[in-house]
Protein backbone atom coordinates (compact mmCIF):
# COMPACT_ATOMS: atom_id res chain seq x y z
CA UNK A 1 0.00 0.00 0.00
CA UNK A 2 1.66 2.94 -0.93
CA UNK A 3 -0.50 5.80 1.01
CA UNK A 4 -3.09 8.29 0.25
CA UNK A 5 -1.97 10.34 -2.79
CA UNK A 6 -4.39 13.08 -2.28
CA UNK A 7 -5.16 16.11 -0.05
CA UNK A 8 -8.72 17.44 0.01
CA UNK A 9 -11.74 15.63 -1.98
CA UNK A 10 -15.16 17.54 -2.59
CA UNK A 11 -18.33 15.14 -3.25
CA UNK A 12 -21.24 16.32 -4.91
CA UNK A 13 -24.03 14.62 -3.82
CA UNK A 14 -25.13 13.39 -0.53
CA UNK A 15 -27.28 10.30 -2.20
CA UNK A 16 -26.26 6.60 -1.60
CA UNK A 17 -22.69 7.18 -3.94
CA UNK A 18 -21.76 10.38 -2.31
CA UNK A 19 -22.31 9.24 1.20
CA UNK A 20 -20.48 5.52 0.30
CA UNK A 21 -17.77 7.57 -0.92
CA UNK A 22 -17.54 9.67 1.58
CA UNK A 23 -16.75 6.69 3.96
CA UNK A 24 -15.05 4.92 2.33
CA UNK A 25 -12.52 8.06 1.55
CA UNK A 26 -12.27 8.77 5.06
CA UNK A 27 -11.82 5.47 6.15
CA UNK A 28 -8.60 5.66 3.64
CA UNK A 29 -7.62 8.97 5.93
CA UNK A 30 -8.75 11.59 2.60
CA UNK A 31 -10.44 14.12 3.84
CA UNK A 32 -13.41 15.10 2.27
CA UNK A 33 -16.12 17.32 2.03
CA UNK A 34 -19.96 16.93 0.64
CA UNK A 35 -21.78 19.27 -1.03
CA UNK A 36 -25.53 18.39 -1.60
CA UNK A 37 -27.75 20.41 -4.32
CA UNK A 38 -31.12 19.99 -2.08
CA UNK A 39 -31.63 22.13 1.21
CA UNK A 40 -32.17 19.32 3.68
CA UNK A 41 -31.34 15.73 3.69
CA UNK A 42 -31.86 15.30 -0.42
CA UNK A 43 -34.49 14.00 -2.82
CA UNK A 44 -37.03 10.88 -1.11
CA UNK A 45 -38.79 10.06 -4.27
CA UNK A 46 -40.55 7.71 -2.04
CA UNK A 47 -39.30 4.26 -3.94
CA UNK A 48 -37.74 1.02 -2.59
CA UNK A 49 -35.25 -0.84 -3.21
CA UNK A 50 -33.34 -4.43 -3.19
CA UNK A 51 -30.55 -4.21 -1.93
CA UNK A 52 -27.90 -7.25 -3.08
CA UNK A 53 -25.67 -9.21 -1.89
CA UNK A 54 -22.69 -7.38 -3.84
CA UNK A 55 -24.13 -3.68 -1.99
CA UNK A 56 -23.89 -5.43 1.77
CA UNK A 57 -20.82 -6.60 1.44
CA UNK A 58 -19.96 -3.20 0.00
CA UNK A 59 -21.15 -1.78 3.10
CA UNK A 60 -19.62 -4.31 5.31
CA UNK A 61 -15.93 -2.38 4.25
CA UNK A 62 -17.59 0.90 5.75
CA UNK A 63 -18.63 -0.32 8.99
CA UNK A 64 -22.04 0.36 8.15
CA UNK A 65 -23.53 -3.17 7.04
CA UNK A 66 -25.58 -4.24 10.57
CA UNK A 67 -27.03 -0.15 10.40
CA UNK A 68 -28.34 -1.14 7.36
CA UNK A 69 -29.27 -4.12 7.91
CA UNK A 70 -31.70 -3.11 10.97
CA UNK A 71 -33.69 -0.84 8.29
CA UNK A 72 -34.37 -3.32 6.14
CA UNK A 73 -35.73 -7.02 6.10
CA UNK A 74 -33.83 -9.76 4.39
CA UNK A 75 -34.60 -11.82 1.26
CA UNK A 76 -33.44 -15.00 0.87
CA UNK A 77 -34.82 -16.36 -1.88
CA UNK A 78 -36.49 -15.52 -5.28
CA UNK A 79 -39.99 -17.28 -7.06
CA UNK A 80 -40.83 -16.65 -10.77
CA UNK A 81 -43.61 -17.15 -12.15
CA UNK A 82 -45.66 -16.78 -15.11
CA UNK A 83 -48.84 -14.65 -16.15
CA UNK A 84 -50.98 -18.03 -15.29
CA UNK A 85 -50.07 -18.18 -11.71
CA UNK A 86 -47.76 -21.20 -12.18
CA UNK A 87 -44.32 -21.20 -10.67
CA UNK A 88 -41.72 -21.31 -13.22
CA UNK A 89 -38.77 -21.58 -10.76
CA UNK A 90 -38.00 -20.96 -6.67
CA UNK A 91 -34.25 -19.82 -6.74
CA UNK A 92 -31.80 -19.17 -3.22
CA UNK A 93 -30.46 -15.45 -3.43
CA UNK A 94 -26.48 -15.21 -2.87
CA UNK A 95 -25.56 -14.68 0.33
CA UNK A 96 -28.40 -16.08 2.42
CA UNK A 97 -26.52 -17.77 4.54
CA UNK A 98 -25.23 -15.06 6.12
CA UNK A 99 -27.39 -12.25 7.84
CA UNK A 100 -25.02 -9.55 7.07
CA UNK A 101 -24.36 -10.57 2.88
CA UNK A 102 -28.19 -11.32 2.52
CA UNK A 103 -29.96 -9.17 -0.30
CA UNK A 104 -32.01 -6.43 1.83
CA UNK A 105 -35.69 -4.82 0.94
CA UNK A 106 -36.11 -0.60 2.07
CA UNK A 107 -37.17 2.31 1.11
CA UNK A 108 -34.03 4.20 -0.55
CA UNK A 109 -34.49 7.05 2.02
CA UNK A 110 -33.87 5.20 4.24
CA UNK A 111 -30.97 3.89 3.25
CA UNK A 112 -29.82 7.25 2.35
CA UNK A 113 -30.75 8.08 6.47
CA UNK A 114 -27.87 5.58 8.13
CA UNK A 115 -25.44 6.49 5.54
CA UNK A 116 -25.93 10.43 6.15
CA UNK A 117 -25.78 9.93 9.81
CA UNK A 118 -22.49 7.59 9.42
CA UNK A 119 -21.29 10.68 7.43
CA UNK A 120 -22.61 13.44 10.64
CA UNK A 121 -20.92 10.60 13.14
CA UNK A 122 -17.69 10.68 11.58
CA UNK A 123 -17.46 14.26 11.18
CA UNK A 124 -17.55 14.83 7.95
CA UNK A 125 -19.39 18.22 6.55
CA UNK A 126 -22.39 17.74 4.65
CA UNK A 127 -23.22 21.41 2.75
CA UNK A 128 -27.03 21.76 2.11
CA UNK A 129 -28.34 23.66 -0.48
CA UNK A 130 -24.96 23.55 -2.22
CA UNK A 131 -25.86 23.03 -6.47
CA UNK A 132 -22.56 23.12 -8.18
CA UNK A 133 -22.26 25.66 -11.16
CA UNK A 134 -19.00 25.80 -12.74
CA UNK A 135 -15.63 23.87 -12.56
CA UNK A 136 -11.92 24.80 -12.99
CA UNK A 137 -9.06 22.92 -12.87
CA UNK A 138 -5.80 24.07 -12.50
CA UNK A 139 -2.30 22.38 -13.11
CA UNK A 140 -2.52 20.58 -16.27
CA UNK A 141 -1.79 17.13 -15.81
CA UNK A 142 0.58 17.40 -12.81
CA UNK A 143 -0.12 16.70 -9.38
CA UNK A 144 0.30 19.99 -7.66
CA UNK A 145 -2.67 21.08 -9.30
CA UNK A 146 -6.30 21.33 -8.09
CA UNK A 147 -9.54 21.95 -8.60
CA UNK A 148 -12.20 24.73 -7.67
CA UNK A 149 -16.26 23.89 -7.55
CA UNK A 150 -18.07 27.26 -7.88
CA UNK A 151 -21.63 27.08 -6.30
CA UNK A 152 -24.97 28.61 -7.76
CA UNK A 153 -25.42 30.07 -4.40
CA UNK A 154 -22.05 32.04 -4.91
CA UNK A 155 -19.58 30.07 -3.14
CA UNK A 156 -16.31 28.50 -4.09
CA UNK A 157 -14.63 25.62 -2.81
CA UNK A 158 -10.73 24.37 -3.28
CA UNK A 159 -9.93 20.75 -3.53
CA UNK A 160 -7.47 18.45 -5.28
CA UNK A 161 -9.91 16.27 -6.47
CA UNK A 162 -14.05 17.19 -7.37
CA UNK A 163 -15.84 13.49 -7.37
CA UNK A 164 -19.71 14.15 -8.78
CA UNK A 165 -21.86 11.46 -7.41
CA UNK A 166 -25.32 13.73 -8.85
CA UNK A 167 -26.62 11.02 -10.29
CA UNK A 168 -28.94 10.54 -13.80
CA UNK A 169 -29.13 13.83 -14.74
CA UNK A 170 -24.99 14.79 -13.31
CA UNK A 171 -24.06 18.47 -14.14
CA UNK A 172 -20.44 17.34 -13.55
CA UNK A 173 -20.95 14.88 -16.25
CA UNK A 174 -21.39 17.76 -18.76
CA UNK A 175 -18.61 19.52 -17.25
CA UNK A 176 -16.11 16.89 -18.01
CA UNK A 177 -17.42 15.95 -21.31
CA UNK A 178 -20.35 18.68 -22.82
CA UNK A 179 -20.81 16.23 -26.13
CA UNK A 180 -22.13 13.24 -23.89
CA UNK A 181 -25.31 12.14 -24.58
CA UNK A 182 -27.70 13.06 -22.65
CA UNK A 183 -30.01 9.97 -19.94
CA UNK A 184 -31.88 7.84 -22.50
CA UNK A 185 -35.70 6.81 -22.13
CA UNK A 186 -35.68 2.57 -22.42
CA UNK A 187 -39.04 2.68 -23.00
CA UNK A 188 -41.02 1.55 -19.64
CA UNK A 189 -42.25 3.27 -16.69
CA UNK A 190 -41.88 2.23 -12.95
CA UNK A 191 -44.73 2.24 -10.51
CA UNK A 192 -44.06 1.46 -6.72
CA UNK A 193 -46.77 1.09 -3.90
CA UNK A 194 -46.88 -0.03 -0.67
CA UNK A 195 -49.86 -1.86 0.39
CA UNK A 196 -51.15 -3.34 3.98
CA UNK A 197 -54.96 -4.34 3.28
CA UNK A 198 -54.04 -7.47 1.14
CA UNK A 199 -51.99 -11.20 1.77
CA UNK A 200 -50.59 -11.79 -1.02
CA UNK A 201 -48.98 -15.46 -1.78
CA UNK A 202 -45.88 -14.98 0.09
CA UNK A 203 -43.44 -16.58 2.52
CA UNK A 204 -41.04 -14.53 4.92
CA UNK A 205 -37.86 -13.55 2.83
CA UNK A 206 -39.48 -14.51 -0.47
CA UNK A 207 -39.20 -11.68 -3.44
CA UNK A 208 -42.17 -12.59 -5.90
CA UNK A 209 -41.05 -11.96 -9.38
CA UNK A 210 -44.44 -12.28 -12.10
CA UNK A 211 -44.24 -12.53 -15.40
CA UNK A 212 -47.21 -11.06 -16.85
CA UNK A 213 -48.43 -10.62 -20.16
CA UNK A 214 -48.22 -6.71 -19.88
CA UNK A 215 -45.77 -5.77 -17.46
CA UNK A 216 -43.03 -6.99 -15.14
CA UNK A 217 -44.09 -7.51 -11.22
CA UNK A 218 -42.72 -7.84 -8.20
CA UNK A 219 -42.99 -7.60 -4.83
CA UNK A 220 -42.32 -9.14 -0.90
CA UNK A 221 -43.99 -8.77 1.79
CA UNK A 222 -42.36 -7.51 5.25
CA UNK A 223 -42.63 -9.33 8.52
CA UNK A 224 -44.89 -6.71 9.76
CA UNK A 225 -47.06 -7.72 6.61
CA UNK A 226 -46.55 -4.20 4.10
CA UNK A 227 -46.14 -5.36 0.60
CA UNK A 228 -43.66 -3.52 -1.22
CA UNK A 229 -44.25 -4.00 -5.46
CA UNK A 230 -42.87 -2.71 -8.41
CA UNK A 231 -44.40 -3.07 -12.16
CA UNK A 232 -42.18 -2.26 -15.27
CA UNK A 233 -44.78 -1.51 -17.91
CA UNK A 234 -43.34 -0.46 -21.56
CA UNK A 235 -45.34 3.15 -22.99
CA UNK A 236 -44.82 6.72 -23.96
CA UNK A 237 -42.74 8.35 -21.42
CA UNK A 238 -45.09 10.22 -18.98
CA UNK A 239 -44.53 14.03 -18.07
CA UNK A 240 -43.52 14.90 -14.34
CA UNK A 241 -47.35 15.60 -12.45
CA UNK A 242 -49.45 13.69 -15.03
CA UNK A 243 -50.86 11.53 -12.95
CA UNK A 244 -51.17 10.05 -9.74
CA UNK A 245 -53.20 8.28 -6.60
CA UNK A 246 -55.91 6.69 -7.76
CA UNK A 247 -55.58 7.82 -11.42
CA UNK A 248 -52.20 5.69 -11.02
CA UNK A 249 -53.78 2.53 -10.57
CA UNK A 250 -56.77 3.32 -12.65
CA UNK A 251 -54.08 3.47 -15.19
CA UNK A 252 -52.14 -0.16 -14.03
CA UNK A 253 -54.39 -2.40 -13.07
CA UNK A 254 -56.62 -3.15 -16.54
CA UNK A 255 -52.89 -4.23 -17.42
CA UNK A 256 -52.62 -6.45 -14.42
CA UNK A 257 -55.73 -8.10 -14.27
CA UNK A 258 -55.05 -10.04 -17.58
CA UNK A 259 -52.76 -12.49 -15.68
CA UNK A 260 -54.16 -15.05 -13.54
CA UNK A 261 -51.49 -13.57 -10.23
CA UNK A 262 -52.07 -12.04 -7.08
CA UNK A 263 -50.69 -8.85 -9.12
CA UNK A 264 -53.81 -6.39 -9.42
CA UNK A 265 -55.07 -7.76 -6.19
CA UNK A 266 -51.94 -5.89 -5.03
CA UNK A 267 -52.30 -3.22 -6.51
CA UNK A 268 -56.32 -2.14 -5.88
CA UNK A 269 -55.08 -2.46 -2.59
CA UNK A 270 -52.53 0.01 -2.22
CA UNK A 271 -53.85 3.61 -0.94
CA UNK A 272 -52.22 6.75 -1.53
CA UNK A 273 -48.54 5.29 -1.70
CA UNK A 274 -48.24 4.63 -5.27
CA UNK A 275 -46.14 6.54 -7.62
CA UNK A 276 -44.28 6.29 -11.23
CA UNK A 277 -40.86 7.22 -13.04
CA UNK A 278 -39.87 6.83 -16.33
CA UNK A 279 -37.04 4.11 -16.53
CA UNK A 280 -33.51 5.52 -18.61
CA UNK A 281 -30.03 4.82 -18.78
CA UNK A 282 -26.75 5.87 -19.74
CA UNK A 283 -25.44 3.41 -22.49
CA UNK A 284 -22.56 4.99 -23.70
CA UNK A 285 -19.92 7.95 -21.24
CA UNK A 286 -17.14 7.12 -22.53
CA UNK A 287 -15.43 9.96 -20.50
CA UNK A 288 -15.68 9.32 -16.55
CA UNK A 289 -12.63 11.89 -15.17
CA UNK A 290 -10.32 14.60 -16.54
CA UNK A 291 -7.33 14.62 -14.43
CA UNK A 292 -8.75 16.56 -11.13
CA UNK A 293 -12.90 15.22 -11.65
CA UNK A 294 -14.70 12.25 -11.73
CA UNK A 295 -18.29 10.70 -12.19
CA UNK A 296 -19.25 8.03 -10.13
CA UNK A 297 -22.65 5.82 -9.47
CA UNK A 298 -25.49 6.72 -11.89
CA UNK A 299 -23.75 10.22 -12.83
CA UNK A 300 -21.11 7.45 -14.89
CA UNK A 301 -23.75 4.48 -15.29
CA UNK A 302 -26.99 4.53 -14.69
CA UNK A 303 -28.99 1.44 -15.91
CA UNK A 304 -32.56 0.64 -16.50
CA UNK A 305 -33.88 -1.07 -13.09
CA UNK A 306 -33.95 -4.14 -14.63
CA UNK A 307 -31.36 -6.00 -12.68
CA UNK A 308 -32.20 -4.23 -9.51
CA UNK A 309 -27.75 -3.40 -9.39
CA UNK A 310 -28.32 0.56 -9.23
CA UNK A 311 -27.35 1.09 -5.21
CA UNK A 312 -25.03 -2.14 -5.07
CA UNK A 313 -22.82 -0.87 -8.04
CA UNK A 314 -22.62 2.35 -6.74
CA UNK A 315 -21.87 1.20 -3.32
CA UNK A 316 -19.21 -0.86 -5.00
CA UNK A 317 -17.99 1.95 -6.65
CA UNK A 318 -16.87 4.09 -3.65
CA UNK A 319 -14.53 1.15 -1.57
CA UNK A 320 -13.07 0.09 -5.37
CA UNK A 321 -12.43 4.54 -5.55
CA UNK A 322 -11.18 4.37 -1.87
CA UNK A 323 -8.60 2.08 -2.35
CA UNK A 324 -7.58 2.99 -5.19
CA UNK A 325 -6.82 5.94 -4.06
CA UNK A 326 -5.10 4.37 -1.04
CA UNK A 327 -2.79 1.94 -3.07
CA UNK A 328 -1.29 3.90 -6.23
CA UNK A 329 1.63 6.81 -6.01
CA UNK A 330 -0.77 9.53 -8.26
CA UNK A 331 -3.95 10.59 -8.23
CA UNK A 332 -3.80 9.71 -12.25
CA UNK A 333 -2.78 6.44 -11.90
CA UNK A 334 -5.68 5.88 -9.46
CA UNK A 335 -8.64 7.14 -11.54
CA UNK A 336 -6.80 4.71 -14.28
CA UNK A 337 -7.06 1.99 -12.37
CA UNK A 338 -10.52 2.79 -10.91
CA UNK A 339 -12.14 3.24 -14.06
CA UNK A 340 -10.17 -0.27 -15.08
CA UNK A 341 -11.93 -2.32 -12.81
CA UNK A 342 -14.99 -0.85 -12.42
CA UNK A 343 -15.90 -0.13 -16.33
CA UNK A 344 -16.40 -3.32 -17.79
CA UNK A 345 -18.86 -4.41 -14.44
CA UNK A 346 -21.07 -1.51 -14.49
CA UNK A 347 -21.18 -1.58 -18.48
CA UNK A 348 -21.86 -5.37 -18.20
CA UNK A 349 -24.83 -4.48 -16.15
CA UNK A 350 -26.42 -1.76 -18.04
CA UNK A 351 -26.37 -4.43 -20.82
CA UNK A 352 -28.00 -7.14 -18.91
CA UNK A 353 -30.55 -4.45 -17.98
CA UNK A 354 -31.34 -3.52 -21.38
CA UNK A 355 -31.77 -6.90 -22.07
CA UNK A 356 -34.46 -7.31 -19.73
CA UNK A 357 -36.21 -3.69 -20.23
CA UNK A 358 -38.06 -3.68 -24.22
CA UNK A 359 -39.99 -7.03 -23.65
CA UNK A 360 -40.82 -9.43 -20.89
CA UNK A 361 -37.95 -11.02 -19.02
CA UNK A 362 -36.86 -14.59 -19.84
CA UNK A 363 -38.61 -17.34 -18.45
CA UNK A 364 -34.93 -18.74 -16.02
CA UNK A 365 -34.51 -18.73 -12.49
CA UNK A 366 -31.96 -15.94 -12.84
CA UNK A 367 -34.39 -13.38 -14.37
CA UNK A 368 -34.39 -10.64 -12.05
CA UNK A 369 -30.52 -10.14 -11.40
CA UNK A 370 -27.50 -11.58 -13.39
CA UNK A 371 -25.13 -14.20 -11.43
CA UNK A 372 -21.69 -13.34 -11.74
CA UNK A 373 -19.28 -16.42 -12.40
CA UNK A 374 -17.38 -18.09 -9.51
CA UNK A 375 -14.25 -16.33 -11.24
CA UNK A 376 -16.11 -12.90 -11.19
CA UNK A 377 -17.69 -13.37 -7.84
CA UNK A 378 -14.33 -14.32 -6.27
CA UNK A 379 -12.62 -11.48 -8.10
CA UNK A 380 -15.18 -8.91 -6.93
CA UNK A 381 -14.70 -10.12 -3.47
CA UNK A 382 -11.24 -9.29 -3.52
CA UNK A 383 -11.51 -6.09 -4.59
CA UNK A 384 -14.04 -5.03 -2.33
CA UNK A 385 -12.42 -6.59 0.23
CA UNK A 386 -10.23 -3.52 2.50
CA UNK A 387 -7.47 -5.46 3.47
CA UNK A 388 -6.62 -7.03 0.27
CA UNK A 389 -4.35 -4.33 -2.16
CA UNK A 390 -5.85 -3.84 -5.93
Amino acid sequence: MEGVVVGRVLIVGAGIAGCATALALDKAGVEVGLYEAHPDSGADIGAFLTLASNGMIALAQLGVAQAVAEVGFSLTSMRLTGDTGDEIATVPLRGHADPLTRYRCMRRAELCRVLQSAVVRRGIPIQHGARLDSVVEDGGDGEDGGVTARFDDGRAVEGDLLIGADGLNSTLRSLIDPAVAPPRYVGQRVFYGYATDVAPPSELGRIDMVRGSASAFGYAVSPEGETSWFARVSGERLAPGDIAGAALRDLLVPLLQRDATAAAGIVEATGDRLMVTNAHDLPAVPRWHTNRMLIIGDAAHAASPATGQGASMALEDAVVLAKALRDTSTTGEALAVYERLRRPRVEANIAASARLTPGRPQPSSDTARPQPSPDEDEELRRQLDWDTPL
